[in-house]
């Protein structure tokens, strides 16, 4: 089992961000599984919710600009939702599981400074060592 000291020792004291390549990886993360289920999620919610927002916008203006049947509306309409539809749905993909990550970084970056205790020796000594120059 891993001592607590030595895996507060391994942090910033400043940001609480992890120093070592090893902490990086650790129970920091969030485990593939979640994040891949909240990049469907986010990518069928900002798809859908950009269709139906494009769709509703969209085609009243196809609608008073080209004169003819329904159809014409839809084959002129539906490409540009499509590309504005797919862009959301790609963005809202990334940005979910980035933000869910944000969201359990702070946590534990939260949680592991408020259980840290200041150090301030190592701060004291680059500051003396500033401010005692000779200039």
């Amino acid at each position: 089992m891993v001592d607590s000291k030595s895996e507060t020792s391994l942090r910033c004291h400043h940001c609480a961000g992890p120093l070592s390549k090893d902490m990086e990886t650790s129970h920091w993360n969030i485990p593939p599984l979640i994040r891949d289920s909240f990049s469907m999620i986010g990518s069928a919610v900002g798809g859908t919710t950009s269709a139906f927002y494009g769709f509703n916008h969209v085609m009243p203006i196809v609608r008073r600009c080209i004169k003819g049947p329904m159809w014409v509306h839809f084959l002129i309409g539906a490409p540009p939702v499509m590309v504005f539809s797919s862009a959301c749905a790609g963005l809202a993909g990334g940005a979910v599981p980035a933000l869910a990550q944000l969201a359990s970084s702070s946590y534990h970056a939260a949680v592991s400074s408020s259980s840290m205790p200041p150090s301030h020796s190592q701060d004291d000594k680059m500051h003396k060592s500033r401010t005692s120059s000779t200039l």
